[in-house]
């Protein structure tokens, strides 16, 4: 009789155990100090979004730039270049594309991670000094037959 009752009590602190530890790791996330401004990056556990467009507004004065219905603000850690040289946001063109990444702040606004603005060059798809069409005459040789003398 005694061994039915230690196996229960032994069988019913294990059951309280396993149920009160989802609870206990609850009440550590509740303590942790919570993420605010630039340290959202590192809380977002999917990493940065990546976006594609033309800068349809630019706001200086905001620090904020427009691709079609998202406003990108620019913070302390944003890396941002043009023509592949260091760039501020003075070099966003209204009407030029713009792309790089972003993450969601806790405040909701999107937060530039690294964005390029101008026009793509290099790479795979064309563009640059590697790719698109060759100019017809260049480095060809003829292969006409040279014009026949007049004849006398």
């Amino acid at each position: 009789m005694k061994r039915t009752i230690l196996k229960i009590t032994g069988l019913a602190i294990f059951a309280a155990v396993i149920a009160g530890a989802p609870t206990l790791s609850r009440a550590a996330d509740i303590n942790r100090p919570a993420t605010t401004g630039t340290n959202a990056a590192a809380a977002d556990a999917t990493g940065p979004t990546k976006f594609y467009g033309k800068v349809s507004a630019v706001d200086a004065g905001a620090k904020t730039f427009t691709v079609g219905d998202q406003t990108f603000l620019i913070i302390g850690e944003s890396q941002m270049t043009k023509d592949g040289k260091p760039a501020t946001l003075a070099d966003a063109v209204v009407g030029e594309p713009a792309r790089g990444s972003y993450t969601k702040g806790t405040d909701g606004k999107l937060d530039i991670t690294k964005v390029r603005f101008g026009k793509v060059a290099g790479g795979k798809a064309g563009g640059g000094k590697a790719g698109g069409k060759k100019k017809k005459d260049a480095g060809a040789t003829d292969t006409t037959a040279p014009a026949a003398p007049p004849q006398n």
